[in-house]
């Protein structure tokens, strides 16, 4: 019988989940709304019907479960196993979600870990990262996320918060936070982030555009203050990356989130403006690699049955 494992994506706009098997192929999935803004009750009702059905399907499928893998939105305690933390994504979601009643309700075996954690593993396995034992991995969405993978696995620290990125100060003073800080890398490099700076301008050039994908449209038309725009986000991404750099000397950065379908238009003006940033040394060799996630929406689901299905073989040696 064929060895897989579950694999589930909990982010404040969609609930994703499918059937991993061991060789890291996605046999079914399934996306449906988080309904978040109906509370924690809901969510894990929604959470765990989409379990049951995959189950049910593992079995018609002649599938022997390994476990189930879950990454969330906010941060996870490792040591109690529980969402300690949450964001206005996922209102209620503190407390909510523990893989000790996962295991209690399923009666399979449980993994529970950050959101963008489990994207990089999945990355590291069967996308962008998987030439690297050791990179790191930015999103950047709604929020900003991070994740140092070292030796194929996430670096949690401490208490499992570790890569929380997108809240290193950037500018002292700088734009409020939904969590009262000011001046988080976030503020300025998530996706938010340019959607606010867009709703900003007091040009009426720009006052026809909407979203991302319109500005983005634009500059690449040479639109003047479409790509002013862009440039000046740019500015803000890579002023967190060139940090991260100094700070870790990676061998890579995978970069995923929404933003990442605008290709090398955006990609090569972050190389660029990091390339010429760095400390000498740290490009004498090569550039370090800066490359869009490839596994999309499917990178947490894979990502979060590959834990549970080696967390069992470590079980089993």
């Amino acid at each position: 019988m064929k060895i897989g494992a579950i694999g589930i994506d909990i982010g404040g706009t969609n609930l994703k989940a499918g059937l991993v098997d061991q060789d890291g192929s996605v046999l079914t999935s399934r996306i449906v709304p988080t309904e978040a803004s109906l509370g924690a009750r809901h969510l894990l009702n929604k959470l765990m019907d989409m379990i049951r059905n995959l189950m049910d399907t593992a079995d018609e499928l002649g599938l022997s479960l390994a476990g189930i893998g879950v990454g969330t939105a906010g941060q996870v305690n490792t040591h109690s196993r529980k969402v300690a933390g949450a964001n206005g994504n996922l209102p209620e979601w503190a407390e909510a979600l523990s893989a000790d009643a996962l295991e209690k309700e399923t009666g399979l075996p449980a993994m529970l870990d950050n959101d963008v954690n489990v994207i990089a593993v999945g990355e590291g396995w069967k996308g962008a990262g998987r030439d690297w034992n050791d990179f790191l991995c930015i999103t950047l969405g709604t929020g900003v996320g991070g994740c140092f993978i070292i030796n194929k696995q996430p670096y949690r620290g401490r208490d499992g918060y570790a890569g929380e990125f997108g809240h290193m100060i950037i500018r002292d003073g700088g734009v409020s936070s939904n969590f009262g800080n000011s001046g988080w890398w976030e503020q300025y490099a998530s996706v938010s982030g340019l959607l606010r700076e867009l709703a900003n301008q007091d040009n009426e050039k720009l006052r026809g555009i909407h979203s991302v994908e319109q500005l983005f449209e634009h500059a690449r038309h040479n639109f003047g203050p479409a790509l002013e725009l862009i440039d000046k986000y740019t500015d803000m991404v890579t002023v967190g990356l060139i940090s991260l750099i100094h700070v870790f000397n990676p061998p890579g950065i995978v970069i995923g989130g929404g933003i990442t379908a605008q290709g090398d238009f955006l990609f090569d003006r972050i190389r660029t403006r990091v390339s010429s940033s760095l400390l000498q040394v740290y490009s004498v060799s090569e550039p370090t690699p800066i490359v869009p996630a490839l596994l999309g929406n499917d990178a947490g689901v894979v990502g979060a049955a590959r834990m549970i299905l080696l967390s069992q073989e470590k079980t089993k040696i």
